[in-house]
């Protein structure tokens, strides 16, 4: 059985790139709170996929220029 795999995200990059967006701002952009927000950006919470389109989509980008992920041996 293979491991988990490791996901880490752009999600804060993209924020202060796209004129310092709060994470106040992207969370009313997507429907959640500021500290699901937050706690996607440290990893320690996975996005449901749709959650991550989104996300994606307030960025203008594709889900793998946000999100990335790799396998563990």
């Amino acid at each position: 059985m293979q491991s988990r795999p490791k996901i880490t995200n752009n999600i804060r990059h993209l924020r202060f790139t796209s004129n310092e967006m709060s994470q106040n701002t992207l969370a009313s952009k997507v429907g959640v709170t500021r500290q699901t927000i937050a706690t996607i950006e440290k990893a320690k919470y996975y996005p449901t996929l749709e959650l991550a389109f989104l996300i994606a989509r307030v960025f203008n980008r594709e889900i793998s220029d946000v999100f990335k992920f790799e396998f563990e041996n």
